[in-house]
């Protein structure tokens, strides 16, 4: 938690103390739409809040904050103070837990209350000449409102910091450059600071500015701040976008992709590489497995004719890839499985898995790699919150090593990502690094960033899954339309990870694909065709997403369909190909 509740005895203390600071008749509330009186959040900073016209404790608007996830709806501002003068704070609060304070300073809070009541407290600055008052509401615990906010005492020496911008919003794209616009930021404004993380990138004076010098196919998350004499604002929410120029990988805009039992039989047949239908755009064989978990020295080991007594030879096996390839298809050796337990725990692991699955990918002429580890292969240290600087060095070394084969084999390489939804969307609930609960929720979300702008196709397993809670803020269970709109919805919006204070960004439409069994044998999860092409119509064209809203729009790019297994689909009847691939060709 970033912050705590206060003791009982301290929160009985402030409570006691409201009492005594009520605001004298010539209050100088120091705040801009205190009252949220502009039917907006005008002069704040705030996430999943906005201004209501009713319940309010006066005029015509409160305020509405409804916590998301880990997300516990902030509202702040942030005002010119003088230093080393008392200043008392006040707000008229009702509904869920709300909590009232300043940052860096004192805090109190209000339990469910279906009737306004007041909170107060007072504060002395040091020799700061600014500070910031917020509101929020607590994890999973409904919606809070809060009106009539005062922060009361003498204004600074210089006029205020300007209330945060709107969030801005990517209004064009091109290989080098991105064009960005946001809603004015309340207050006397001299202009507004873009920002990439920490640094400013673009100054501007009007609402709308152009970050350019950009590498092209890259992903990059701005912020923006108004400022003034007296300072800057809060930072705005947050925007992510994608210019152009990607390479052309030679995949059709809607693929469908399918794992090939290569390496081992079971009981859905073993199938030729000459025999995989011409359906299938990405083949991915399965697996290359380490020689042991720790030792990154990756074998591809073909079904023996004992085991697979139709296998074909090393030389027609390597033939069909090159005649799959010649009618554009790609072949990728895929890498863990679920039994494949990869730990890249030193960089003489990593050394050798770049060796090693080099070998493989230049022996078999592959166009690619894609990484399906399962199981206990990746997990993050206690302390390891920052998916966007990692430090466990079995995450460390996997990117490094994702880096190098990429710059080895060039643009044209084919990376793909098979996780378990447990190590990516359950992020947004738990997070391992934080300590809190298994150390492997979210794991791959740092190797997800660390790898987006090189990524070709994230394909979740929307199957063999708890359930999962989405933007929503519900749980939803696998095997129905709405867990793979829901699941998708996330990758392409983002979402906060949790305990962190960060936000995972989204990623673009032609990154993503849902990951599905292609019959009931196949995996726990098995989704009827029909339910599969009502998610992706949602997804792709907003239309039949039943009570579920698009939280990061429609994904028109959305890039297909990948499946457990070619192997099971032939087995069942070519059910999974057979109903999607007509249909994908046919999205627009």
């Amino acid at each position: 938690m970033r912050r705590s509740r206060l003791s009982v005895t301290l929160a009985a203390f402030l409570l006691a103390l409201s009492g005594l600071l009520a605001v004298p008749a010539e209050a100088a509330n120091l705040l801009t739409n205190p009252g949220f009186e502009a039917g907006s959040l005008s002069g704040w900073a705030c996430s999943n809040a906005t201004a209501v016209s009713t319940p309010v404790h006066s005029g015509g608007y409160a305020l509405s904050g409804t916590p998301v996830g880990a997300d516990y709806a902030q509202c702040a501002q942030t005002v010119s103070v003088q230093p080393n003068t008392t200043y008392t704070v006040s707000a008229w609060v009702r509904g869920n837990p709300v909590y009232l304070g300043v940052t860096g300073g004192p805090s109190t809070w209000s339990g469910n209350s279906n009737a306004y009541n007041q909170l107060s407290l007072s504060f002395t600055t040091g020799n700061q000449t600014s500070a910031q008052l917020y509101l929020h509401g607590w994890y999973g615990a409904g919606t809070y409102y809060a009106d009539d906010v005062v922060l009361d005492g003498p204004g600074g020496n210089t006029p205020g910091t300007p209330g945060a911008p709107g969030t801005p919003q990517a209004t064009a794209v091109t290989a080098g450059s991105i064009a960005l616009s946001w809603g004015a930021g309340g207050g006397t404004v001299t202009g507004y600071r873009v920002y990439e993380g920490g640094t400013a990138v673009a100054t501007v004076t009007g609402t709308s500015a152009i970050v350019s010098g950009l590498a092209a196919c890259t992903t990059h998350s701005y912020t923006v701040a108004a400022y003034n004499s007296a300072g800057e604002s809060p930072k705005s929410g947050t925007v992510t976008a994608s210019t152009s120029g990607c390479v052309d990988t030679g995949l059709p805009k809607h693929a469908l992709v399918g794992y090939l039992h290569a390496s081992f039989a079971n009981g859905s047949g073993y199938v030729r590489m000459a025999d995989v239908p011409a359906a299938w755009d990405i083949i991915d064989l399965a697996f290359g497995e380490p020689t042991s978990v720790t030792s990154g020295d990756i074998r591809f080991t073909r079904c023996p004719a004992s085991e697979c007594p139709n296998v074909e030879s090393d030389a027609d096996f390597v033939a069909a890839i090159k005649a799959k390839q010649a009618q554009g298809k790609k072949v990728l050796i895929s890498i863990g499985g679920q039994n494949g337990q990869v730990q890249l725990t030193t960089t003489a692991a990593r050394d050798k898995f770049v060796s090693s699955v080099s070998g493989i990918i230049d022996k078999y002429g592959l166009n690619g790699l894609d990484v399906d580890f399962e199981g206990h292969s990746l997990s993050l240290n206690a302390g390891d919150t920052d998916f966007r600087n990692p430090t466990t060095p079995v995450i460390v070394n996997l990117i490094s090593a994702l880096k190098t084969l990429k710059a080895k084999y060039g643009s044209g390489f084919v990376l793909t990502m098979a996780p378990e939804t447990f190590f990516v969307q359950v992020g947004y609930q738990f997070y391992g690094g934080s300590g809190a609960g298994d150390a492997r929720t979210g794991a791959y979300l740092p190797v997800i960033h660390a790898l987006r702008d090189s990524l070709t196709v994230l394909h979740v397993q929307d199957y063999n899954s708890g359930p999962v809670m989405g933007l929503d803020n519900q749980y939803h269970n696998m095997g129905g339309a709405e867990f793979h709109i829901a699941m998708t919805d996330m990758l392409k919006a983002g979402f906060s990870v949790a305990n962190t204070g960060q936000f995972f960004p989204g990623l673009r439409p032609d990154q993503i694909a849902i990951g599905l069994p292609a019959a009931v044998s196949a995996g726990n999860g098995y989704t009827s065709p029909a339910d599969v092409q009502t998610a992706v119509n949602c997804l792709v064209k907003g239309s039949g997403c039943g009570s579920y809203t698009l939280r990061g729009g429609t994904s028109p790019g959305f890039r297909g369909l990948m499946t457990w297994s070619i192997n099971w689909d032939k087995y069942y009847g070519w059910e999974f190909q057979n109903s999607h691939e007509p249909f994908l060709n046919a999205l627009p």
